[in-house]
């Protein structure tokens, strides 16, 4: 797949938009300098008011997945969980400036099974398996830094010499989306846009002006 297919005039070389996503995220791998896999998450609270933070993506289902979507995990206590519980709904954003890209991605968004979480959260570091537990996330930290340390050293020592389990307030999202933007940079913000639509026969695609 040519890395410039947006820009050309003739039909998109596929209408399956997952592809194009494994294609810009393997091309931005090799080019960013940490972290590709992060991503704007975007979530709104009941009363309507928004909130965005950056989060790392840990999966995409394959072609044979249903429903296919885009994984990440949390702290189900965290602001973010909360509002994606309350709402189901949430978009995502991936802006590579190496590449000059971006992917927009809007969906519904369901937990995650107990074992799809399990098998994840087993291949974590220790410590950030530790630190899950530690961490009361998006909570008032009220005695500063060493609060944090604390809670650390008490689950160290709570899981000294056997294997740390999830915690069941720690788990995944997956968003399954309904609509996904391609843009790539041009000269003068000439930019292209494609933007892939899932409906009942499948995906469909148009071009936007940028």
């Amino acid at each position: 797949m040519s890395i410039d297919y947006l820009a050309n005039d003739t039909p998109l070389a596929t209408t399956d938009p997952f592809a194009i996503f494994d294609s810009w995220m393997e091309a931005a791998t090799e080019s960013e300098v940490n972290d590709a896999n992060a991503m704007a998450l975007a979530t709104v609270a009941p009363d309507g008011w928004p909130s965005v933070r950056t989060v790392l993506l840990k999966g995409v289902d394959s072609a044979d997945s249903e429903p296919r979507g885009f994984i990440f995990y949390t702290n189900l206590e965290s602001r973010k969980a909360r509002e994606l519980q309350a709402t189901h709904h949430a978009a995502m954003l991936f802006h590579w400036k190496s590449v000059r890209r971006q992917i927009r991605i809007e969906g519904s968004v369901a937990l995650v099974s107990d074992a799809e979480a399990d098998a994840y959260f087993a291949t974590r570091p220790r410590g950030s398996q530790i630190g899950a537990w530690a961490s009361q996330q998006s909570r008032p930290l009220r005695n500063g830094r060493s609060e944090l340390e604390q809670r650390v050293t008490q689950t160290e020592a709570r899981f000294e010499g056997s294997d740390v389990p999830r915690p069941e307030f720690w788990s995944g999202f997956r968003l399954t989306p309904k609509r996904i933007e391609f843009w790539q940079d041009r000269q003068y913000r000439l930019h292209d846009r494609a933007v892939f639509e899932a409906g009942p026969g499948g995906w469909t695609v148009e071009r936007l002006y940028p």
